[in-house]
């Protein structure tokens, strides 16, 4: 870890938590950007499920939406 770095991350837990949070979204940005994989926040999870449970669209459409983008 370079030296800017751990300054920063000192500092870090004085922040408020809204910046904090906003840090880790960057964070996981730039993790899921180097990995591939895309770590869904607790915030993210909640609003997924709380859309899956809506019915805007469908179910026959949303599996047609997910197929042409070669998911199911």
């Amino acid at each position: 870890m370079n030296a800017q770095v751990k300054e920063i991350l000192q500092h870090v837990a004085s922040w408020p938590e809204e910046d904090q949070q906003e840090l880790a979204e960057v964070a996981r940005e730039i993790e899921a950007r180097r990995t591939g994989v895309y770590v869904l926040s607790d915030e993210e999870r909640a609003a997924i499920a709380e859309a899956l449970e809506t019915e805007i669209v469908p179910d026959e459409q949303v599996a047609a939406f997910w197929k042409r983008h070669g998911i199911k």
